[in-house]
This record gives C-alpha cells, structure tokens and sequence, in this order.
C-alpha cells in the first residue's frame, strides 16, 4: 500500500503566491490546502489535520506570528512543523518566529528548491519522530505480550537481564537464574557452544548484521531444547557496541517436522539418510535411494493463484505421494520412520530403503509422476501439476549426506532441464558436468582479472546505401585453455552468478572507447554508431543512469552515436518502471532499441509507450524469408507498424543475397548478418572500414 500524500498548508493573503506554490508542491506529489487568512486557524487545523504549515508573517488582521504563537499553545514543533514566510529584509521577523517555536523560515521571492528542501526536512524529521515513538510502543506492548524470551546485555558492565519467559523457556523459576552471560552460555550444548560464541563475537565486530543462532539450550529436567537466538547491537559514534540485545524462541517442534504438511522436514530427513549410510558402509550389499521431488510450475500457482492455493497445494500433494508409496516403502509419520519429508517450498525427498537396484526406484518415481496427473481440486478450483524426480543411489558410495542429496539434486534439475515431469537417475557423468560448470564458473569469476574477454564487432548496413552505418558490440571470452568461447557457452552462468553486470559494464565501456577511436579517424564521414546489449541485471541497477552518464563524459562521445539494446522481455517484466527507466536513458541522447523482436511478446501495439528508436527483427525471420513466405508476411506487418511510430528497423541475421533482396523490396532499412560480416575483432573491423565496402 502506498503512504498517504504529506498534507502541506499554505497561510499568505496573497492569491498569487499560493497559487504559484500549490501547483508547484503538488506536482511533487504533496496534497495541498489554502488558506488566505489565519482566522480560526488552530480550529481549521484541528477539524482537517495537516503535516506541515507555511504561514505568512505579514498578514492583514491576524497576523503570521500571532498565529504562531497561537498554534505553539496546541502543537509542539515536531508534531506540526512550521515555516515561517518573511520579507528578505525583515530579519526582526525571522528571530521572532524562530523564539516563538518556528521551524524554519523562507524568505520572498520564494526559491522553489530551497523551499522544497525545507519542508522535505522538516517532514523527515516529523516521520522519524513517529516512527520512534510508534517503534517504542510496539516494543513495549511486544515485550508484555510476547511468547519469546528477551535478554538485554549490558557490555560495559557484562551484565546481562533474562526476562521471566526466557528462565521459564528453561524450566527455571525466576531467582534460579542470575544475570551473568556464563547463566546463558554455560547452558549451551557442548557441540553449540563454540559455535554461538564465533557468532556474537561476529556480530559485536561489525562483522554481521544481526546475531541469529539456532543451537541446543539444555532445560532443567535435562533435556535439551532446540532454541533460536537472535540479537542485535547498539553501537556508538565510534561503532563499538556497548549493548546488545534479543530474544530466544523455542523451536524444538520446527525442527522435527514440517509446519504446513506435518512431513519430516530436512533435519530429521538427513538424520536417517546419515544413519543409513553408516549401515551400507557395514554392509557392502545394502542399496536404498533417495528420491528428490520438485513440483513443475509452482511458482505460477503462486503467482496466479495466490500463496494460499498454493499452500493448500502442497498439502495435497504431500497426502497424494504418501499414498501413492507402496507399504514397504516404510512412509510413515515423524514419531516412526521419516522417510518422506518437505524439505521446503514445492522440494520433497522420499529415501527408499533396500531397494534392489535402479528399476526399484525408477518404478516408484513413474508411479509418483502418474499420481500427479489427475487434478487437485482446491478452493473450487482445478489445479494442474507435476514432479520432477531426481534419484540417487547408494551404489555410488557416499560418505556425507549432504552428498547423496545434493546429487538426486542434480538429476532432478537435469530431468527439468530435459522436458520436466520426468525422472533422471544420477550418474558419475552427471557429476562431472556439474563439476564442469563449477569449474567455469570459477574461470568466468578470475576472467575480467586476468584480461581475457574479448568484444567482437559486427557491422550494420544500411540497405539503401550499401555502406556500414555502425556496429555492433558482442562480447567473447578468450579461455585460457578451451580457446575463444561463443556467448552462449557463458553467458548463461554469468547470468545466474550475477556476473553479467560486471561482463556488461566490461563490453560497453570497450565499445564506447572503440567506436571513438573510430570515429576520431572518420575524416568528414559520418559518425559509426555502436550497438551495445544491455542486460536484464544491468536495467535493473538504481544507478544505471548516472553510470552511463560517467561513462559518455570519460570516453567523450556523443550520446546519439550509442544504441543501447534491450530485450522484449525485459522492459514488459515491468512496463511502468522500464518506461521511466528508458526515459531517463533517453534524456541522455541515447538511442534505444528492442532486441530479437518478435520471439517474445510478438506485439507492436505496446511500443509507443517507450521511448524507443529502433526495432531489431530476429534472425529468426530472416533466415526463412521469402518473397511470400510466412516470415515475410510477419516483416511486412512490422515495417509499416514501426515507420508509422517512427521507428526504424534492423534485420538480423541476414546471411543470403537471395533474403537481402527481399529486404530491400521491403524497405527495411538497415540489417547484419554472415552475408555482410561475421563478428570481428577490432583490429579486422577496422580493416574492413578501410576497404569501404559497398553491397
């Protein structure tokens, strides 16, 4: 929910001050009251409340410091802000209103930016003012009601206090339990102890932002409960912490057994697979697997149909494979054997004990995946899914659990990534393709260190001239031992990692330094333009702007020769937001193209809301265009379509004289593509550019 518009006064006999100033506040999203006198103003104040008041000083009957005065005796300054207005000369005035419990002042004529700057303030310190004393209540009321124990340690005196419920927690009554740290501590499980101490200490250093531990407190009868601490520090102008504070939560029950579906969950889940792994040990000839479970598409239940369906959903579907599970697969509830659990989210795991070999396993994977088909009627409504299985066995030897599970891991993803609704079985090939990955994501990290990325460049051309008009950066990789790596063999991993934006940032900055040299060289010919692939991650950087802007300014070109290229998918994730976005890239003087249109949304009639020049058609289309095919029926409806938005338009992919032709009978305007030039290097680009080539 959006917060309320600040409500802002204005206070001035004068028509046309207000006015000027309520159209100008307004359209910085303030709601605004007028007033031209301040006759009955505390009761004006009173029936309609408001955030802040700009009160004239010279006012005919009452005057602004009268009325001052007046709301003072109602309004403490930080519950009604109040900026006095003076003339530049009265100085009188302003040391007046300011001992009469003035805010602040502005003087006549009003400069808007100064004003606004000052209201901004004042309100600022308004709604942190609230928000503490709203903060100090919730922690009181939170305090008396509160299921958790509190702790309050005092670290000048290494005193610590233990509320009532935290000592009861422990079964212990009040005066058992003193208010040394060694009380709390001391309580710790052996094999926790150690562990909480690295991480207050982590804390008190700066090192964490917030102390949280789950670890074993013993009780008083002996046993030991499973307990959650948290804590934070308070720090002073120096940093170092000179209090800490939290609480502690019992969470003994959530550690044995899922809350939603009353399954095992991951901890006691490992706790059998572990043990079950010590026997195969013993035992050379015992086999079990395990299975692990994903539901495919449940992020768009949730999505579509809110997260109560799909909670309710994963109820369901965790009754259905406890069904489904013949008796001796030994399924049953967590106070027996715990093979089926929710390790959580739509994640499931099922170990299935003294399987025979792989078929086992595999035929109770087809009987899980057969169980989904029918549908789950949920809240009136039919919800469709299915699961994706990844199988581990045995066989192949393992020391950890972690290990066994993190493989049926792999094959599950391996299945989803072959079509879903499937099961794979894990292998050691399997292993060492994850391996693989792991290794090149490694490479890619140690990649922009050690100077091996590589930009390639391929030409533009216009198709009414024949000659290059720019062109276009794509990004390569030289690997150190596997040669020179297309994109897709990387990007991918770069974009799951998050590494793209560090990849893009590299391309584009090397782009706008070549095509400058480039143009530096262009003796009286028009200026090259560069076409640069802006990624998903780096659209979504809050200082996008004002880092494209360093970067013009440090390699000193001109904005309009620099097309930035964005995908369908990203400006519609969000069309709100992307067409601010594009506006503040386009304020700049950049040019903006849409990549690969037509394999996504496949519409024209969202484009005039962005601030677009340039469409890009797919290679797609191009590679199977013919005088009355299909693709070129789809590149007749664009070309009109974009001219009419004055957009113009690129073909990519353009590899035959027999597709130019059609092209050009099209009018469409520039293209790429094999048929003029593969991706280049620099140094080949630019012998290119001296030929002067003309198709």
């Amino acid at each position: 929910m959006n917060p309320r518009p600040r409500r802002v006064l204005i206070v001035d006999d004068n028509e046309m001050n207000r006015d000027m100033l309520s159209r100008r506040l307004e359209r910085k999203g303030y709601a605004i009251r007028e007033a031209e006198s301040a006759h009955c103003l505390l009761e004006t104040i009173q029936e309609e409340p408001v955030d802040l008041v700009l009160l004239d000083v010279e006012m005919p009957g009452i005057s602004g410091l009268d009325a001052l005065k007046t709301l003072r005796e109602r309004f403490a300054p930080i519950e009604l802000p109040v900026i006095m207005v003076t003339a530049k000369d009265r100085s009188e005035d302003i040391v007046a209103a300011l001992a009469l419990g003035a805010n602040d002042y502005l003087t006549k004529p009003i400069d808007f930016p100064v004003a606004l700057a000052r209201i901004q303030t004042q309100l600022s310190h308004k709604h942190a003012e609230e928000a503490l004393r709203e903060s100090e209540e919730r922690y009181a009321l939170a305090a008396r009601g509160a299921n958790d124990g509190l702790w309050d340690w005092n670290l000048v005196d290494n005193l610590i206090y233990y509320s009532p419920r935290w000592k009861s927690m422990l079964g212990c009554q009040e005066e058992e339990i003193g208010n040394r740290l060694e009380e709390w501590l001391d309580r710790i499980h052996f094999a926790d102890r150690e562990r909480v101490k690295n991480e207050i200490d982590a804390h008190l250093q700066g090192r964490t932002p917030h102390f949280e531990s789950e670890n074993r407190v013993q009780h008083k009868d002996g046993s030991f409960r499973w307990m959650l601490s948290r804590g934070l520090a308070v720090r002073d102008a120096s940093g170092k912490a000179s209090r800490m504070a939290g609480s502690q939560t019992d969470i003994t029950e959530s550690k044995v057994a899922d809350a939603l579906t009353g399954l095992p969950n991951r901890l006691l889940f490992l706790d059998r697979l572990v043990r079950l792994i010590e026997h195969a040990k013993r035992h050379k000839d015992y086999l079990f697997a395990v299975l692990f479970l994903d539901l495919d598409g449940f992020k768009m239940v949730n999505d579509s149909l809110g997260h109560v369906i799909g909670d309710q959903l994963l109820v369901e579907v965790a009754k259905r494979l406890e069904k489904s599970l013949r008796v001796s697969d030994t399924v049953t509830r967590i106070e027996k054997l715990f093979t089926l659990a929710r390790l959580g989210g739509d994640e499931f795991t099922i170990l299935l004990d003294q399987v025979n070999d792989s078929n086992d396993a595999a035929l109770v994977a087809e009987r899980l995946m057969k169980a989904m088909e029918a549908p789950f009627a949920l809240s009136g409504k039919k919800v469709f899914t299915s699961v994706s299985i990844g199988i581990a066995l045995s066989g192949i030897g393992y020391d950890k659990a972690e290990d066994m599970l993190r493989d049926a891991d792999t094959a599950m993803y391996r299945a989803k990534a072959l079509g879903k609704a499937r099961y794979e079985v894990f292998d050691l090939e399997m292993r060492a393709s994850v391996v693989a990955r792991l290794q090149l994501e490694t490479d890619l990290r140690d990649a922009l260190e050690r100077g091996e990325l590589r930009n390639f460049y391929q030409p533009i051309v216009c198709l009414k001239s024949g000659t290059i008009t720019g062109f276009e950066a794509l990004l390569r990789w030289q690997h150190p031992t596997r040669g020179l790596l297309q994109p897709i063999e990387f990007i991918p991993v770069a974009e799951e990692t998050g590494m793209i934006r560090e990849l893009g940032w590299w391309n584009l900055r090397q782009a706008c330094r070549q095509i400058a040299v480039w143009n530096a060289s262009r003796n009286g010919q028009s200026p090259l333009t560069m076409s640069v692939n802006l990624s998903v991650k780096q659209f979504l950087q809050p200082n996008l702007v004002a880092a494209i802007s360093k970067l013009l300014f440090e390699t000193a070109i001109s904005p309009e020769i620099l097309k930035l290229e964005i995908t369908e998918s990203t400006v519609m994730a969000d069309p709100a937001a992307a067409v601010e976005m594009l506006s503040q890239i386009k304020s700049l003087g950049i040019q903006l193209s849409i990549d690969d249109f037509g394999t996504g949304y496949s519409s024209l009639s969202y484009l005039h809301r962005f601030p677009l020049d340039t469409l890009k058609i797919d290679g797609s289309f191009t590679k199977t265009i013919h005088q009355e095919g299909e693709s070129a029926e789809i590149v007749r409806t664009i070309l009109p379509m974009a001219n009419s938005l004055r957009l113009n338009v690129v073909a990519e992919g353009v590899e035959t004289a027999e597709q130019l032709a059609v092209l050009r009978q099209l009018q469409c305007e520039y293209a790429q593509g094999y048929y003029f030039s593969k991706p280049v290097s620099a140094e080949d680009a630019e012998a290119l550019l001296k030929t002067r080539p003309k198709w």
